[in-house]
This record gives C-alpha cells, sequence and structure tokens, in this order.
C-alpha cells in the first residue's frame, strides 16, 4: 500500500459485460470489513478496513450485460493507482474469443499490475488478464465452460478447471476464483490476504457465506469432454476424472480407450498436448491441493487417496509442481479457508 494511503485501495473494474450482482455484491462486502460487526454486536459501526470505489474506462453511468444501469465512481485517469484491482465476470459466450472488445481495460489492468497492484478476477473475467499477457506460462483457472477456449486461444497458460481458485505469478498477485457463485470466495480471500483473516470471518458469518468446498471438479469433468476433439480421447479424460487413483492408471485409460497402447498415447498426446502419465499427475496434484485446503489428514494419508504409495516421491512431485511444499501450500491456502469456514 503507497505511503500515506490510509486504507488498501480495492477498484472493482467494470465493463458492459459485467454482471450488476457481482459488481455490488463485491463492493458491498469490501465496504462492510470492519465496519458491520461491530454494528451488528455492539451497535455502532465499525472503521471500515478498505476503500472500495468502482472504476470503468471513462466513469459515469453505463448499462450493465442484464440492463441494470452500473455508476463508476471514477474513470481510469481520475484514479490513484490501486492495491487491488477486482475483474467481475465477462458475459460473453465462450465460442466468442475477446477480439479487441476490451482494449482500454486490458491495457489499465497491465500497467497497475506492472506497478504492484493484485489483480483477482471472478469467473470468466480471467479472459482480461489472458488477454494482456499476465498468465503466460503461469496457472490459471476460469469458469468451467470457458477453460476451453483460454487454453486453445492462450496455449502457454497452464489451465486448471478443476480449481475454484488460483493464486499465480510474481507475489501471487494473480488471483482468479472460477464458477460464477465464487466471486464471494475470491471477496474473502481478499479481505483476508490484505486486511487479516479475523475480518473476513466477521464478513464470512454477518453475510452466512460459506466456502465453496466442492470447487469446479464434477462441472470440470463435464466440460472435460468438449476438450478435444477425438470422441475416444474425451471419454478416457472423463474416466480417469473419476479414476485417477487407480494403480495403474495410463493403462486404465489405454484399456478404456480400446486401442493399442502406442496408439493410445499417441492420440492422447496430440489431443491433449500432454502425455497420459503427466495428465494424471496433474490431476493428482489439484486432488491433493484440495485435500490439503479442506482436511487435516496426513501426508500420507492424502498421497494415498491420490494414488502414491511413496509419500516423499509424492511430496517431492507437488513442490516440483506447485512451488511449495504440501505442508507450506496447506499453511498458505488451507489455514484461510478453514477459518473462512467459520463454526459448525
Amino acid at each position: 500500500m503507497p505511503q500515506g494511503r490510509a486504507l488498501p485501495l480495492f477498484a472493482i473494474l467494470v465493463t458492459p459485460e459485467s454482471a450488476a450482482s457481482v459488481v455490488y455484491g463485491m463492493y458491498d462486502l469490501f465496504k462492510g470489513a470492519g465496519r458491520d460487526w461491530p454494528l451488528v454486536v455492539d451497535g455502532a459501526p465499525g472503521p471500515p478496513l478498505i476503500e472500495a470505489v468502482i472504476v470503468s474506462a471513462k466513469g459515469g453511468v453505463l448499462r450493465a450485460a442484464n440492463g441494470v444501469p452500473i455508476e463508476a465512481h471514477r474513470g481510469f485517469a481520475e484514479l490513484a493507482p490501486p492495491d487491488v484491482i477486482c475483474v467481475p465476470e465477462l458475459m460473453i459466450a465462450p465460442t466468442e474469443p475477446p477480439d479487441g472488445r476490451f482494449e482500454a481495460e486490458v491495457a489499465w489492468v497491465r500497467e497497475c499490475h506492472a506497478r504492484g497492484a493484485l489483480v483477482a478476477t471472478a469467473c470468466s473475467g480471467a479472459l482480461l488478464l489472458a488477454e494482456a499477457g499476465l498468465l503466460d506460462d503461469e496457472d490459471a483457472t476460469t469458469h468451467w465452460a470457458f477453460c476451453e477456449l483460454m487454453q486453445r486461444r492462450y496455449p502457454r497458460i497452464r489451465v486448471r478447471p478443476q480449481r475454484a481458485m488460483v493464486a499465480a505469478g510474481d507475489g501471487q498477485r494473480l488471483v482468479m476464483a472460477g464458477g460464477g457463485s465464487s466471486w464471494m470466495d475470491l471477496a474473502l480471500y481478499l479481505i483476508a490476504r490484505c486486511v487479516g483473516v479475523e475480518a473476513a470471518m466477521q464478513v464470512a458469518r454477518i453475510n452466512l457465506i460459506d466456502w465453496h468446498h466442492v470447487g469446479q471438479q464434477p462441472f470440470a469433468r463435464v466440460a472435460s469432454t468438449r476438450q478435444v476433439e477425438d470422441a475416444v480421447i474425451g471419454r478416457c479424460q472423463a474416466w480417469i476424472a473419476d479414476h485417477y487413483a487407480h494403480s495403474a492408471p495410463v493403462a486404465g485409460m489405454a484399456s478404456h480407450s480400446g486401442l493399442a497402447e502406442r496408439s493410445f498415447q499417441r492420440r492422447f498426446k496430440l489431443a491433449t498436448g500432454m502425455t497420459p502419465m503427466a495428465y494424471v499427475q496433474t490431476l493428482r496434484i489439484e486432488e491433493a491441493k484440495h485435500l490439503l485446503e479442506t482436511t487435516g489428514d496426513a501426508l500420507e494419508a492424502i498421497a494415498n487417496e491420490v494414488g502414491y504409495d511413496d509419500a516423499a516421491f509424492f511430496g517431492r512431485l507437488f513442490r516440483r509442481s506447485v512451488n511449495l511444499t504440501p505442508a507450506q501450500y496447506r499453511r498458505r491456502f488451507g489455514g484461510l479457508r478453514a477459518a473462512l469456514a467459520g463454526p459448525g
């Protein structure tokens, strides 16, 4: 946060493709941090912890995707450099690349990120980061229906369809939440990260928000069959999504395909851009992340759950993939998830 600024500045970026419910929902949660809990408990509002503004390219009133007018408090030229930029969903079809539709927004987001801003997106808003080139060679997620478009249009991005949230880039200043209602998870994460977990817990309790533990895995399985033109390999992707812990996963997929193993290996790599074993390991690591975030299970138990008998080997594989040890990953993300879940 720049010196002399009393509160972190959160800018919610709106375009005519934004959903008013997400824009104003995030705005309300950010404005309520620090203010609403004392109001409910003690009868008097507390001091705000976040300065939230709605911003657009030119400011003023614009009509959102569903026809609802949204008033942007500032245009880009009128706003001081924000600490956090939030990009809500873009209501565009998954078959429509955002060619040239957001040039001003892309340029502004790229400039702010270069100055040190954290940029967070909800749902299909991640396409704006992709257009800005910020996700090249990074892990990313978006709404499951847009994962195929993102992977095809931006082949340098490592798309993680199963993940409900991904933090990537230098200093993990690129944060993406996947499905539509995960904007609430994103807002709580940003509050916790920027002003404290206790503040995020209070916002969650007041608004009866529960963390979306399920993630996108069930829906990503549906989308996975559309990720390749090869229907046989698509069926294998759907099968392995439920059988990634199989003791011989590649042989199992080859058997499921009905192809000779060499033909299966060749067609799988051609269709997905990954070897079958690399694909299996990616699924296993993603499921391990989910277990580390949501359970207190020992590393050995998690390794066995996702298909590895050797916990030490799994730990090395996890660190090579994620750049964190399993224990470091759990401390960083599991504690927050557990805290935001609130009392049972």
